[in-house]
C-alpha cells in the first residue's frame, strides 16, 4: 500500500505546515501531501479560527518541497470557474515540475457559499455543473490549443490554457465523494484517482463497487483509477496503521493520513515506522 498525509490549513500556522511538509519530503514512506480548500472553519471548529487559502498555500508548499506529489482534497468546483482553475492547475504543475493532482468535487458547504454570495444550487444542479466543469477542465488541460464549449453553466470561445501541464497526456484529476448516482459516475468518466472520505471500510467497498459498475457501463477500465481513503490520525501510529490495513483489505491502494492540529513534524517518523511495518 502507498501512503500520503493531509494537513488542513485551518487553526494552524504557515510555519507549522511548512515544517511538516519539509520533514515529510525527506521520508520516503510518504509519497504525497494534501491540503483542503475551504474559506470557513470546518468540522464544528470555532468560527473565528484562522484558515489559510488552499491553493496559495499549496503553491508555496510546492516550492518548499522537491519530491512529494501534492493536491487539494478537494476543491469545490463552484468556488472558481473551471477555466480559471485549469490555468491555476497547469501553472502549479509547471512550478512543481509535474507533481500536482487536481482534486475536485461538486461542492457542498452552504454556509461559506451563502456568505460569499457564491451560488451552490440544489444537489441536482451541483452534479450537473460538476460534470460540465470536468469536461471544461479535461479539454483545457489537454494538448488542444483552444477550447470552445457551450453548456448550461459554462461557455468558452477559443479559450486557451498555456503553458500546458507538465504531466501529459493529462494532469491527473482526483474526484472526491461517494454519491452513488452522480458523483461516482462522474468519477468513472473523468477521474484518474478517486478519494473516499469519512466512512468505514465496508462503506468504501460499497462505493468502490458502484464506481466499478459505472466504469463497466461507460466502457472504462477501472484499473485506470487509483483508489484512496482518508485515515484519521488520533495520536496512535499503530492505530493509524491498523485502520490503513483495513482499507487496504477493502481494496484501497493509497491511504492518506489526516494529521490533526497542532501540526508538528514530530509525529511523522513514528507514523512512518508504523505504516511501513505492514
Amino acid at each position: 500500500m502507498r501512503f500520503g498525509f493531509k494537513t488542513s490549513p485551518q487553526d494552524t500556522t504557515w510555519d507549522a505546515m511548512l515544517e511538516v511538509w519539509r520533514a515529510a519530503d525527506d521520508i520516503d514512506v510518504f509519497e504525497s501531501g494534501w491540503t483542503s480548500d475551504h474559506f470557513f472553519p470546518m468540522h464544528d471548529a470555532d468560527p473565528s479560527c484562522p484558515r489559510l487559502e488552499g491553493w496559495v498555500t499549496l503553491a508555496a508548499l510546492a516550492q518548499a518541497t522537491r519530491r512529494l506529489r501534492l493536491g487539494t482534497l478537494v476543491t469545490g468546483i463552484h468556488y472558481r470557474h473551471p477555466a480559471v482553475l485549469a490555468n491555476m492547475a497547469a501553472t502549479l504543475d509547471t512550478i512543481s515540475r509535474g507533481r500536482l493532482e487536481l482534486g475536485v468535487g461538486a461542492g457542498w458547504n452552504e454556509q461559506e457559499s451563502a456568505a460569499y454570495g457564491i451560488e451552490l444550487g440544489t444537489p441536482g444542479q451541483r452534479s450537473d455543473r460538476f460534470e460540465e466543469a470536468c469536461l471544461v477542465l479535461t479539454e483545457l488541460l489537454s494538448a488542444r490549443e483552444t477550447t470552445t464549449f457551450s453548456g448550461r453553466y459554462y461557455q468558452l470561445s477559443g479559450a486557451r490554457c498555456d503553458p500546458k501541464p507538465v504531466q501529459q497526456p493529462l494532469l491527473p484529476i482526483c474526484i472526491g465523494g461517494s454519491g452513488e448516482k452522480r458523483t461516482l459516475r462522474t468519477a468513472a468518466r473523468f477521474a484518474q484517482h478517486w478519494n473516499f472520505d469519512r466512512g468505514s471500510p465496508a462503506q468504501f467497498t460499497r462505493a468502490r463497487d458502484v464506481l466499478y459498475k459505472h466504469c463497466a457501463d461507460l466502457g472504462r477500465d477501472p484499473a485506470e483509477i487509483l483508489l484512496s481513503a482518508q485515515v484519521r490520525f488520533t495520536g496512535d501510529p499503530g492505530q493509524a496503521a491498523a485502520d490503513a490495513a483495513e482499507f487496504r483489505a477493502a481494496g484501497a491502494e493509497l491511504a492518506i493520513v489526516y494529521l490533526p492540529v497542532p501540526h508538528t513534524a514530530a509525529v511523522l517518523e513514528p507514523l512512518a515506522r508504523a505504516l511501513s511495518g505492514f
